[in-house]
């Protein structure tokens, strides 16, 4: 029995990370800094990395308190903690023809927008929209998760002492649950880095407004396999990088507690 879980945990580690070797024996890491001074993975790598950062300060700004809130206990919560992660488990389609009927010039709010000469699809606005939209969940799921273990005696002796919720917040709660938080903040920078159906669907494929890393490597891969291979290397890197970055940052928060 241990012998075949050995074989099949190994057969699929191999799947895993054939299609990842595939990518790096197809261009050399050698070779991908010269490959990256090609025009289109240039504005890509800058569309992305500014998009990203600005999607970032959004999850961060609205999904705090949004985490915050769904921490304590209420009636409804679980009603609103699934609809806060439901872009998780939507279609990227899906959630980029909501965002164009929310946003579009005859959307629910885009018709207002448009009063005032706001046009955000196919814009660089909508980009970074669609990530936020799609990244935000996995922040929101890892602060919940900090500050629902946040230590109720701390909390209990702070109230005793007439701190406001605010300064209890700030002083006892942020605090032990910053790595949690730099770690879903790093997995929903990833998660946005690499969208893609929202993106197309919502913001369209415009070289340099919003042609992002994983657009940009899906229109090369038509005429320039090397320039799509390489985006698809960085992003790969990146993702990992992600990934290790919040487990080390987890570990941290778990042997601060």
């Amino acid at each position: 029995m241990a012998v075949a879980a050995i074989i099949f945990a190994a057969a699929f580690g191999g799947f895993i990370a054939l299609p990842l070797a595939a990518l790096l024996v197809h261009v050399p890491l050698s070779a991908v800094g010269s490959m990256m001074q090609r025009q289109i993975v240039v504005d890509a790598l800058r569309l992305s990395f500014e998009t990203t950062l600005a999607s970032a300060v959004l999850i961060v700004l609205g999904g705090t308190p949004l985490a915050a809130l769904l921490a304590r206990n209420f009636k409804g919560r679980d009603a609103l903690a699934s609809l806060a992660t439901l872009p998780l488990v939507l279609p990227p389609v899906v959630a980029g023809l909501g965002l164009l009927l929310a946003f579009g010039r005859s959307g629910l709010l885009g018709r207002f927008l448009d009063l005032f000469g706001m046009h955000v699809p196919f814009s660089t606005a909508a980009v970074v929209l669609a990530q936020t939209f799609v990244a935000a969940p996995l922040y929101v799921i890892a602060a919940r998760s900090a500050f629902e273990r946040t230590d109720r005696d701390q909390l209990d002796a702070a109230a005793t002492l007439r701190a406001s919720p605010a300064y209890a917040f700030w002083r006892i709660t942020l605090p032990a649950a910053l790595p949690a938080l730099l770690a879903g903040l790093a997995m929903a920078a990833a998660r946005g880095l690499g969208e893609f159906g929202a993106t197309i669907t919502f913001a369209g494929n415009l070289p340099g407004v919003t042609q992002t890393m994983p657009l940009a490597a899906y229109v090369a891969a038509e005429s320039d396999m090397d320039a799509a291979v390489t985006i698809s290397v960085v992003l790969a890197c990146v993702a990992y990088g992600a990934l290790l970055g919040s487990g080390v940052l987890a570990n941290l928060g778990r042997r601060t507690r």
